[in-house]
């Protein structure tokens, strides 16, 4: 078997004797010198014009150094240099913020782009099988910009013509191993343009305090953490429906007893009420004062309280007909949280088959109805299969906490949510570290977001207990 190169004729070659070696010449196309020199010199002053515009700092010093060398010798130079460099220093020192947003991570990102994903940019995607070698020729997609952050490389790239989406969403651990990070998550901005994300830190991975309680009545967005970019976690819980999932010790509770934690103001007020349902005994009865009458616990009275709460949602539904058709908390009509913890063991262990019918048919009733006349369900669970929860896709707004299996992820959040970076089935298990976050998918935006939310402690549960007792009953 011979090789084959570019430019063979070999459908023209006939050869009548079996023995006779056929000779392979390449087809040879000389190109003129001038038009060779012309491009490399169009190449070399792009490749220059292309590394000014973004890297104007880093461009900029050297050539300001070597002017000042040609001028006025090198002592000058030198003491430039040193001056250039105690000042830098002094503002790193003073203000940190400051100089990693206007200098610090612009070097740094000539630096990454220079050492690491230009270095390592054709074998990577060669063996990812991101490239296509084809008649000799390599083809790759063209690197683009990399941005630095304080945790993280995004790095943006153009596809080849024709490539799809799923061949780098399949990549993505080629490629956070080829480029020396832990992950590797994958954006579409435009039409064959990604942006890569290559976590440098984990900024989640220390556990986060209680967060103060408003100052001012809320009903949401509420703060109850921090996203992975250092941004405050804002989640939506008026005019949508929630569902947190996640494995025992996941840190589904950091997440309800937050939420009610930013709503206490509105509820001293009569803008919210909260409606707890707790079938383990567990999460929700250490703060039961807050919640008044509106606390159930047995089967039965999680039931009642569900077939309450529909109840008022059909009667408001019934006033808002032909007046409004979105809700404003007011004392009349106040927002209603449902909160359920274990929402599986009502709607798939429960044992009684009518009242299990009874309450699943409730939840899904409140999670078809309930938003645009200011009823929300913020439901928890640890097993996501449909079989468990058969109503999840009813929830806009989903949180996956830690899980034990990876397609457990997709089940959660969506399909093609762990393709796109959600690894919530990599959360580390220890408390300390993995406690808390999560990803998240808003009903509004596919992509998800890393997330963890504050840790509310039993001494925090007791205080707010101590403070808001008098306002947890309904009005």
């Amino acid at each position: 078997m011979f090789k084959r190169l570019p430019g063979d004729e070999a459908r023209n070659l006939v050869s009548t004797t079996p023995d006779t070696a056929v000779v392979f010449r390449p087809a040879v196309v000389k190109t003129p010198a001038i038009l060779t020199i012309v491009i490399l010199g169009w190449r070399m002053l792009a490749g220059l014009v292309r590394t000014i515009w973004r890297h104007p700092i880093a461009a900029t010093v050297p050539v300001a150094l070597g002017v000042t060398w040609y001028v006025y010798g090198w002592p000058m130079a030198a003491s430039v240099l040193g001056t250039v460099i105690l000042t830098l220093a002094s503002w790193a020192y003073i203000d940190r913020a400051s100089f990693n947003r206007l200098i610090g991570y612009r070097l740094l990102a000539w630096w990454r782009l220079t050492w690491i994903y230009r270095r390592h940019w054709q074998p990577v995607l060669i063996v990812s099988g991101l490239g296509r070698h084809i008649r000799g020729r390599d083809y790759l997609p063209r690197l683009g910009k990399v941005t630095c952050t304080s945790w993280a490389d995004q790095v943006t790239v153009r596809m080849l013509k024709g490539q799809p989406v799923k061949d780098w969403t399949d990549r993505t651990d080629h490629l956070a191993q080829g480029f020396g990070a832990a992950s590797c998550r994958v954006t579409l901005t435009q039409a064959g343009h990604l942006t890569l994300t290559f976590p440098r830190s984990d900024p989640l991975s220390e556990p986060l305090p209680a967060l103060s309680i408003p100052i001012e009545p809320t009903v949401g967005p509420v703060e109850i953490g921090t996203r992975e970019d250092g941004r405050p976690w804002r989640l939506k819980v008026h005019g949508t429906h929630v569902l947190v999932a996640g494995a025992t010790g996941a840190g589904k509770g950091s997440i309800i007893w937050s939420v009610i934690r930013s709503l206490l103001p509105a509820a001293s007020v009569g803008l919210v009420e909260l409606w707890a349902l707790d079938p383990k005994l567990m999460e929700l009865s250490y703060g039961r004062a807050l919640f008044g009458t509106r606390y159930a616990a047995t089967p039965e009275e999680c039931a009642d309280l569900l077939d309450e709460a529909v109840a008022v949602m059909q009667k408001r539904a019934a006033r808002f007909a032909g007046l409004q058709r979105s809700h404003t908390p007011t004392v009349d009509d106040p927002f209603i949280l449902v909160v359920v913890d274990e929402v599986a063991f009502l709607t798939a262990y429960q044992s009684d088959r009518q009242l299990r019918q009874r309450i699943s048919c409730a939840l899904a009733t409140l999670t078809t109805q309930g938003r645009a006349v200011g009823v929300g369900v913020l439901a928890a669970l640890q097993d996501p299969r449909k079989e468990v929860m058969n109503i999840r896709n009813l929830f806009p707004d989903k949180i996956a906490l830690r899980l034990d299996e990876s397609e457990q992820v997709d089940m959660v959040l969506g399909d093609g949510a762990r393709d796109r970076g959600a690894l919530a089935d990599r959360i580390s298990p220890v408390p300390e570290r993995g406690a808390g976050v999560g990803y998240v998918r808003l009903e509004a935006s596919p992509e998800p977001i890393r997330v963890r939310a504050a840790y509310v402690s039993d001494t925090d549960i007791h205080a707010m207990v101590n403070a808001y007792t008098p306002y947890g009953s309904a009005a």
